[in-house]
This record gives structure tokens, C-alpha cells and sequence, in this order.
């Protein structure tokens, strides 16, 4: 699996269905949150996200990256560029649960890995293997199908994954880790959603104060939801091989899925079920090139790492050079659904 003890594998198995289990369970948070809207919401988890962040690196005692960023306006510019984004996607995610589409939210993580890949052929000139390629293609029927059966293109699935593969790119180039970038990020988001939180409460509109401490407490915790599974992943991401998060992360999707289904009772006439299962067949031929791949490449390794100095091996694959590791591009660092 890798070169880590297995007591170190499992706590990062463990930490990895932790981050990816409250991302799954985050549709039952954000209705506890009303009568707030979605863009109050939004703010809150903005500012307080800066809180327990900022904590969490206080209590780490990392800071040392922040001298650094503030000395390189590029990269400052892809920062702020990450939080646009980022904001994008959180206000479409709170406002879609918030307002009995949590299945096709849901959608737009299933896709999301598709999308980056499309991506990066479209923008990076990266070359696909053919089950890639059949995978984006069969994603790009299901969108189809799925647009007759909502009677419109499932425009919250693919604002939803457009938003985040793009935020995954942008947080490519600028190389934080997980809770650095969160801690970036919301530094650029913070007085922006202050500002809005402080003019809503001028107007009278805020419900901060005016619903009870328990949802002032609840408001506040936007910022936890938010930390918390990132501090979980990134103890994951140290611990257990990239081909096993990418396995993990289909786990929040699912329950986001079972949720919208079997709690929320969303309608799910066949036109939807064909769509999703052909978005599932993708999602499954993908994960199979995807650990193929890394197969073949942990056994080219091995066979270098044996052979002769004067006997080159060669690589029994051409394409996984142009694309070693599909899960790397399909899965970026999250930040939340």
C-alpha cells in the first residue's frame, strides 16, 4: 500500500472517512441554519472559517508561508483568484441544499473529477488514455440525458463542478497545503463578508442575533464545518497512497445522494436515475484506468529499481507519461463541498 506503518495508515484511513463523511453529511447543517438565506450563510462561514483556521495554525505554529506569499503579488493573484471561486461554489452548494436540490448537488462531485480531466485537455494540452476519454464522453451523454429529465441542462451539478475543478487548478499553481490556503483564502474573503454581515445587521435583516443563541452558535460553527474536515484530510493526505483518497472521495457524493433520496425525499424519475448511472459507469472506468495505471507504474519503478544501469527499461505505457496519475488531477486538495 506504501512505505508507511500500518498504525500510520490507519489513523490516515481514518482521517480520510472523517473528512469525507462530514462532507457527505454537510446537507443536514445548512437547513438548520434557517431562516438565514444562503448568502448571510455564506458570509458567516467566511468570517468564522478565518477564525478556526487562524486557531488551528496558532496552535500549529505555521506561519512562516504568510511572509512569504505577501512577498509574491503572482501568487497573491492566484489567491485571490481561489477564494472568487471558492465563493462561487459555497453559495451555490448552501443556496441548492438549502432549496431541495441536494441530489443535484450531489451530481456535481460525481462529475467534478470528469470535469478537471476535461480540463486539463482543454486548457493544460494533457493527452487522455482511451478509458479517459470514454469516461468523458459518457459523462458528457449522461449530462444529456439528464437535461431531459430536468427539462433543463443541470445547471447547479455543473456550476458546482466547473467552480471547484477550476478552484482546483488555481490552487494547483499556487502549491499551499490544505489549511494554509483555507487560511489564505478566507483572509481575502473576510472583510468583504464582514462588511456584508455588518450593513445586513444595519438594515435589520440579520438573524445573528435575533433567533436565539442556538443559532448564533450554529452560524458560528460554519467555521468549524468548514476547518475541521480539511484538518482531517490533510492528516489523510500524509498518511495513505494518492489511488486511496481518490476511492475515498466518491464517499461523499453517495451520502449526499442517499441523503437527497432517502431523507430530503427528492423525486428521482428514470430519465435521472439513467443519467447518474451513466455519470457512476464513467466514475467506475475511471477508477479502474486510474489504479491500472498506478499499477503498472509501481511495477516500471520496481523494474528500474532492479535492472542494470546499461539496460534501460522502457515504458510499456506511453500515455501514462503525459498523465501518471489521473486520481492527482481528478482529486484536488477540497475544501469543501
Amino acid at each position: 500500500m506504501s512505505g508507511k506503518p500500518r498504525g500510520e495508515q490507519r489513523i490516515g484511513l481514518l482521517n480520510g472517512m472523517a473528512a469525507y463523511g462530514i462532507w457527505g453529511l454537510v446537507p443536514l447543517f445548512w437547513p438548520l441554519l434557517i431562516p438565514a438565506g444562503a448568502v448571510e450563510i455564506l458570509a458567516h462561514r467566511m468570517v468564522w472559517s478565518l477564525v478556526f483556521v487562524a486557531l488551528t495554525l496558532l496552535v500549529l505554529r505555521r506561519w512562516a508561508w504568510a511572509g512569504a506569499l505577501l512577498r509574491q503579488p503572482r501568487r497573491l493573484g492566484l489567491v485571490t483568484a481561489a477564494a472568487a471561486v471558492i465563493t462561487v461554489n459555497w453559495g451555490v452548494y448552501i443556496w441548492s441544499v438549502n432549496n431541495g436540490h441536494v441530489v443535484e448537488s450531489s451530481l456535481g462531485y460525481f462529475i467534478n473529477p470528469l470535469v478537471t480531466i476535461a480540463m486539463g485537455v482543454l486548457l493544460l494540452k494533457e493527452r487522455l488514455r482511451p478509458a479517459q476519454w470514454a469516461a468523458v464522453l459518457l459523462s458528457a451523454v449522461a449530462v444529456v440525458v439528464l437535461t431531459v429529465g430536468y427539462g433543463r441542462p443541470p445547471w447547479i451539478s455543473l456550476c458546482l463542478a466547473f467552480s471547484f475543478a477550476t478552484y482546483g487548478l488555481v490552487k494547483k499553481k499556487v502549491a499551499l497545503d490544505g489549511v494554509e490556503s483555507l487560511a489564505a483564502e478566507t483572509a481575502v474573503q473576510f472583510l468583504p463578508a464582514l462588511a456584508y454581515l455588518l450593513w445586513l445587521s444595519a438594515q435589520g435583516r440579520s438573524t445573528f442575533t435575533t433567533e436565539g443563541i442556538g443559532h448564533t452558535v450554529l452560524l458560528a460553527c460554519t467555521g468549524l464545518v468548514t476547518a475541521l474536515p480539511l484538518v482531517c484530510f490533510g492528516a489523510a493526505a500524509v498518511r495513505v497512497p494518492l489511488s486511496t483518497l481518490g476511492l475515498l472521495q466518491y464517499l461523499a457524493p453517495v451520502t449526499q445522494f442517499l441523503l437527497g433520496v432517502l431523507y430530503f425525499h427528492e423525486s428521482m424519475p428514470p430519465e435521472r436515475w439513467a443519467g447518474f448511472a451513466l455519470v457512476w459507469l464513467a466514475l467506475t472506468l475511471l477508477t479502474w484506468d486510474g489504479l491500472r495505471t498506478a499499477r503498472r507504474a509501481a511495477a516500471l519503478r520496481a523494474a528500474r529499481a532492479e535492472a542494470p544501469r546499461t539496460a534501460p527499461v522502457t515504458n510499456p505505457d506511453p500515455a501514462s507519461a503525459a498523465n501518471p496519475d489521473p486520481a492527482s488531477a481528478a482529486n484536488p486538495d477540497p475544501v469543501d463541498a
